[in-house]
């Protein structure tokens, strides 16, 4: 099956006024919807409501952090969407960054693969109903049981950006969650994750045929986030060193716009898809004619675009 995700809330939309577009994602050839939780809304909410207004999608997160939540907290949040949508929740976990976890929510960051693969432990058990005690090496569980294991158990995915977490996912996941990458690069992380181990990406669209719009927000979001250990670590093992060396020199100067404007059009235009609808759509599909399971659209904003209207220009059933 062709899975083919887009990334909710939208931007500029309320949540509640979703509902007649998530209605008719499946029509459009949509077949899940995911979230990420950073800075905007947590990353269960908008599933819950989604589920209420589809019974045709998978849901699934990308991702909850393993550290802003209690093991505990985590698996009973879990457990209650995968209730309100059985057999169709999938929940991504990740370590997240320091700059959520510690700078945003005042917890440590230490130990990130641990952590993700203990969580992982626990979460597997937690949902069997079983009752935990159990001396993880990041944390301890004593004691605890859920009172509503889901009925159908959500399947697992990990944030995966480099071989050890990959190699993590495929072999005890249900899934690996990447992201910032070329169709390009999607080869080199399937032969990490092997052929039987679903890989999901968010793919960012920019839907304009003002390229350099696009490569503006483009640059803006890659100044941002490609400069944060773990993406640059994985940009790196890409084989992006050399084109994004004058951005980290003037982002490790703290010289915020320099780095910016260092950032190449080539690469905005490997990592943001951009153009017509028809252009997209095609790019979409070339991550997955190179072994990438699920794309997930994440659209970014562009002035006057409606949001609402580029879901459907970009959907599956346009082709």
């Amino acid at each position: 099956m062709t899975r083919w995700g887009i990334t909710l809330p939208l931007t500029g939309v309320p949540l509640p006024a979703h509902r007649e577009l998530v209605e008719r994602l499946p029509d459009l050839g949509y077949t899940d919807v995911w979230t990420a939780e950073t800075s905007g809304t947590d990353a269960f909410s908008p599933l819950v409501l989604a589920s209420q207004w589809s019974s045709g999608l998978r849901l699934g997160t990308a991702i909850a952090p393993v550290f802003t939540r209690g093991p505990a907290l985590l698996a009973m949040t879990a457990a209650a969407a995968a209730d309100c949508a059985p057999g169709r929740f999938a929940l991504g976990i990740g370590a997240s960054s320091p700059g959520v976890v510690r700078d945003w929510n005042g917890m440590e960051h230490t130990r990130p693969y641990a952590r993700t693969r203990d969580t992982l432990r626990f979460l597997r058990s937690a949902f069997e109903g079983k009752v935990v005690n159990a001396q993880y090496p990041t944390f301890s569980v004593r004691g605890f049981r859920l009172e509503r294991p889901p009925a159908s158990p959500p399947p697992l995915l990990l944030a995966a950006l480099r071989p050890r977490m990959l190699h993590l996912a495929a072999a005890e996941a249900d899934g690996a969650i990447t992201n910032w990458l070329a169709p390009a690069d999607v080869p080199k992380i399937r032969a990490e994750v092997g052929p039987g181990t679903e890989l999901v990406a968010p793919v960012f669209v920019c839907l304009t045929d003002d390229a350099r719009e696009a490569r503006r927000l483009g640059r803006m979001m890659i100044s941002s986030y490609l400069t944060v250990p773990a993406y640059r670590a994985f940009q790196d093992w890409l084989g992006r060193t050399e084109p994004l060396a004058a951005m980290h020199r003037a982002w490790d100067a703290g010289d915020r716009w320099r780095a910016l404007m260092a950032v190449p059009d080539e690469v905005v235009d490997e990592l943001v898809v951009h153009g017509s609808a028809e252009e997209c759509r095609a790019r979409i599909r070339a991550y997955t004619a190179n072994g990438l399971d699920t794309p997930v659209i994440a659209l970014l904003p562009t002035d006057g675009g409606d949001p609402v209207g580029q879901v459907e220009a970009l959907a599956p059933c346009q082709d």
